[in-house]
């Protein structure tokens, strides 16, 4: 079984950036699409950016403009930049991975992010 191990979170003052790296256990194949995710407490897990294998992105109206996703598809690695952290950015943010044509929906166990104030 294919594994996403997630890496960079911690303490970040408000107003600073965080770097989150995201590695997947095997190559020799691209994920569909790679991505970030956080949830809060006590809210629902909610999309941050995720980019196809083609290098479309997409983000969250919140990490428009302040972040940045990108990916290695030789590597099978998904990284996150965001700039301009606030303390409600608070959250545990998890690496997500879709490869179709194995049924993949992978999900990494979550790094936390803390944006103090």
């Amino acid at each position: 079984q294919v594994q996403l191990v997630e890496s960079g979170g911690g303490l970040v003052q408000a107003g600073g950036s965080l770097t989150l790296s995201c590695t997947a256990s095997e190559t020799g194949f691209v994920f569909d699409v790679m991505g970030w995710y956080r949830q809060a407490p006590g809210k629902q897990r909610e999309t941050v950016a995720i980019m196809s294998r083609t290098g479309v992105s997409q983000y969250a109206d919140f990490a428009k403009g302040r972040s940045a996703v990108s990916r290695d598809n030789a590597k099978n690695t998904v990284s996150l930049q965001m700039n301009s952290l606030k303390p409600e950015d608070t959250a545990v943010y998890y690496c997500s991975a879709v490869y179709y044509s194995s049924n993949y929906f992978l999900w990494g166990p979550g790094t936390p992010v803390t944006g103090s104030s």
